[in-house]
């Protein structure tokens, strides 16, 4: 074999072993879920209803410390005319209907308020569409990861068969 014919040999060799990488390779993608769902007419709808209601109980709860404000005013323009009794009944008034305004407020704002128990509502099964269109997509295409962009959702779909899991687990036993 002349040295020609083994540089051809090499580069005939080094061509396969590329394309067997290449084809091994991972397909990843990105998607912006915050444009698609930006784009669906029920996911705006859902979010205008979601905007309505929260302006409303900001609204309610507003009122309910301008109430807190003018009991606390009457108090102290009072306060030196009150006894000693009165005084802490009315501070302990105030104090509870502060309370119970804060405790409104977790009710409607907080982590498991009203707000987030609506939004799970409205919004969760445009976006449970959402990802199964994206897992469609990606298996229809060959895709192996696709990411989210936009968000914080980090992955969106991979493919189970890069999944280790159990590997790892079996290696700490």
């Amino acid at each position: 074999m002349t040295k020609q014919n083994i540089r051809k040999i090499l580069a005939l060799f080094s061509m396969v072993a590329f394309l067997a990488v290449a084809l091994q390779a991972q397909r990843i993608a990105y998607v912006k879920v915050n444009d698609i769902l930006e784009s669906l007419d029920e996911y705006q709808a859902a979010q205008k209803e979601l905007d309505r209601l929260a302006q409303r109980w900001r609204q309610d709860i507003a009122q309910e410390y301008d109430e807190i404000k003018g009991m606390y005013n009457r108090y102290q323009a009072e306060q030196v005319l009150l006894s000693e009794d009165e005084r802490k009944r009315r501070e302990e008034k105030i104090m509870a209907k502060e309370k119970e305004v804060r405790d409104l407020q977790k009710s409607k704002f907080g982590p498991e308020g009203e707000l987030f128990k609506r939004r799970q509502d409205l919004v969760r099964p445009i976006q449970d569409r959402v990802y199964a269109a994206i897992e469609e997509y990606a298996q229809e295409r060959g895709y192996d990861f696709i990411f989210d962009k936009s968000g914080s959702a980090g992955m969106i779909f991979s493919n189970p068969s890069y999944d280790k899991t159990e590997d790892v687990m079996k290696k700490l036993k």
